[in-house]
């Protein structure tokens, strides 16, 4: 067989598909022309952008900006490749401050897709719509009506190359891939607000707020969980001369998805090196598998940087990068040594009065237990009673009915009874749908939790309930052990922990019919507790005074705590700390008085402790009475009052003087064997 050994002839391609090649390198998918134009727009001194999309891109893609807009002069070669206004020369390139600077996102579109420009500039009357077709202006500009800016319109994207289009993968996937792109330049531009929509859908898939910042961002796009584990830091070395800002996850948090956001010189970039590095710092404190989230801003001097490399512009040079790299990986390894504040670990607890065990000697699980020894009683049991309430008794002004719980004066409007018994604080926190970010109130949450003694939390836990000695004191059984305990101390602590956790969040409990405050008042200087004497001054004055003060600091109160005081002096609700408890209406009129006299309003941090530690006080306070509550408070305390103990508090240190160990069962054996 004879092989044909001519030569091919060379021939110059045709400019259509010379243009087309070119335009299939730069805009691979959607979010390829969605990050060109975003450049563009930041560019143009926008400080709004808005995205439309549908059927991922294929179908639909907008980008309007409140730019500067394009001169209407510009409109004819706005397309044409290589039309740029950013550079003039090769050796502008070294120093490129600007996003673009090739002039071949608009052509590449053009070639690929039907694209239409309206824009305006400040100067101009009115607005000016060209629409383009393989990078050539078809038509003269129409003039138009239209806000200062430019609105990019790209319809029907590789509608002239199928193969493309068909190895695209659907418009699910790339519309997540259009939201990753407009979420890195939300987080990297807090400055500018970016919105992005699906036709068809009322509300925006994505939207941050003008003039926000990037932590911000960072919670808006990412989540809560991210956001409150962040670390921020910034570098600067006088060497390789490089600066750097940082925001990463410290080592409590880890997902499975790895998120680093790399900007170099403004722009949004890849680097597989520094991935690398920073991996392997997290290496040692994640689980295998497990990635940090870290945004990486980077600034060189732009004659170190190389941006002309790839076609989509998604990867840069620069000098100098292995010893960056490193720089920057000692960097976050120091941030890093200092970041467990926010670790959590789980451990086998030692219970108290349990003897030291070896771990390395296996134990035998066929020793004995001696009667002396063995625990009785079960944490988890229930009784009947506890669903049948008694009738609680009162004067005409606080009826009750059969529950005991549901008074004419208190009216709870919402409760937790119908959350689980089994879930915690934590878990009820996390469902509330206003976040808490005071730093305050989060300085007072942290303070609760490393307050926490593990001891005493365990035996609130797994306690057993014996009965009520007196309106402060109560019997409970935890193993053998028989202990007695202060219930207001605890419970003080209990109401004080649960308006800290439900900060800006509390059900209220409603007061029918009203009280007026200022009688309330007059109440509480009538008392004994108020401790008034005539060098105080007139009682009406010092009541008009206290009320004064509460209706000013009315809204702080409702908006935070729950409790509502009307313009017209009238105590409408007070806060649900726990379900199915109500406070004393008895001491309700010294407390007023007191957070009017004992609250110190000025100060963020003291006014929240403050306020906290005089409702708790109050809530803490029962009213026994024997003609009237002799049933009712025992009820409340064994059915309401302990579940909330074993479910919410984080019992500090301090509560250990309120707790007495009375007797155990291998000492109560001793004493049967001696008789």
């Amino acid at each position: 067989m004879q092989v044909d050994l001519e030569p091919g002839v060379i021939r110059k391609l045709d400019e259509v598909v010379v243009n087309r090649i070119a335009a299939g390198e730069i805009i691979q998918r959607p979010a390829n022309a969605l990050k060109e134009l975003l450049e563009n727009s930041l560019d143009a001194k926008s400080s709004h952008i808005q995205v439309h999309v549908k059927s991922g891109g294929l179908k639909l893609l907008q980008i309007q900006d409140n730019g500067t807009g394009i001169r209407r002069e510009d409109l004819e070669i706005v397309c044409e490749r290589f039309t740029t206004s950013k550079l003039a020369k090769f050796e502008d390139l070294s120093q490129i401050a600007t996003f673009g600077f090739r002039g071949e996102a608009l052509a590449s579109i053009s070639h690929v897709a039907h694209l239409t420009i309206q824009t305006k500039t400040a100067q101009e009357r009115c607005g000016y719509k060209a629409i383009y077709a393989d990078g050539r202006l078809q038509g003269q500009p129409k003039p138009c009506a239209g806000n200062q800016g430019t609105i990019i319109t790209i319809e029907d994207l590789f509608y002239n190359m199928s193969q493309r289009r068909q190895a695209l993968k659907s418009p699910g996937d790339e519309f997540q891939k259009l939201s990753d792109v407009l979420a890195k330049y939300a987080v990297h531009n807090p400055q500018v607000g970016f919105t992005l929509r699906k036709q068809g859908e009322p509300q925006p898939s994505l939207k941050t707020p003008v003039a926000s910042s990037r932590s911000e961002n960072i919670r808006i796009i990412y989540g809560a969980g991210i956001s409150k584990e962040l670390l921020q830091f910034s570098h600067k070395d006088e060497v390789f001369k490089f600066e750097v800002e940082c925001l990463l996850t410290q080592v409590n948090y880890s997902a499975k998805r790895s998120q680093m956001l790399l900007f170099i010189n403004q722009r949004l970039v890849e680097s597989p090196a520094l991935k690398c590095a920073v991996d392997a710092v997290y290496a040692t404190y994640l689980p295998r598998g497990h990635h940090p989230f870290v945004y990486m801003s980077l600034k060189l001097p732009p004659q170190n940087l190389d941006v002309n490399v790839h076609p989509t512009k998604h990867e840069v040079h620069f000098l100098y990068q292995d010893e960056i790299v490193e720089r920057l990986k000692e960097q976050v390894e120091i941030q890093l040594l200092g970041s467990n504040a926010t670790r959590t670990f789980y451990k086998q607890l030692k219970l108290p009065g349990a003897s030291e065990l070896d771990e390395t000697q296996p134990v035998d699980k066929s020793q004995r237990i001696y009667p002396k020894e063995l625990i009785r009683t079960d944490s988890s049991e229930q009784k009947l009673d506890k669903f049948l309430a008694p009738i609680k008794k009162s004067d005409s002004g606080l009826s009750s009915t059969s529950s005991g719980n549901d008074t004419a004066a208190f009216q709870e409007k919402s409760s937790e009874a119908s959350c689980s018994q089994e879930e915690s604080f934590r878990l009820i926190a996390a469902r509330k749908a206003r976040e808490v970010r005071l730093s305050s109130v989060l300085d007072m949450r942290q303070s609760v939790e490393r307050q926490c003694n593990v001891q005493l939390r365990s035996i609130l836990k797994n306690l057993v309930y014996v009965g009520c000695v007196d309106e402060r004191r109560a019997l409970f059984q935890h193993e053998t052990r028989l202990y007695l305990c202060n219930t207001r101390a605890f419970s003080e602590e209990l109401f004080y922990q649960r308006l800290v956790y439900e900060f800006q969040n509390c059900s209220e409990i409603s007061v029918m019919p009203p009280l007026s405050l200022h009688e309330l008042l007059m109440i509480a200087l009538d008392s004994e507790a108020a401790g008034w004497t005539p060098e105080d001054g007139d009682k009406t004055e010092l009541a008009a005074s206290a009320v004064q003060i509460l209706q000013q600091k009315a809204p702080i109160m409702k908006e935070y705590f729950g409790l509502r005081i009307s313009e017209e002096g009238l105590v409408e609700s007070l806060p649900s700390l726990v379900g199915r408890h109500k406070p004393s209406a008895t001491h309700l009129p010294v407390y007023l008085l007191r957070l009017a006299t004992e609250v110190d309003w000025e100060q963020e941090a003291k006014c929240f402790e403050s306020f906290c530690r005089e409702t708790a006080r109050f809530y803490a306070q029962q009213d026994w009475h024997e003609d009237e509550s002799s049933c009712h408070q025992p009820w409340q305390t064994e059915h309401v009052l302990f579940p909330a103990l074993k479910k919410y508090l984080l019992p500090p240190a301090r509560l250990r003087q309120q707790i007495y160990e009375l007797t155990n069962l291998p000492t109560l054996y001793k004493v049967f064997e001696r008789c």
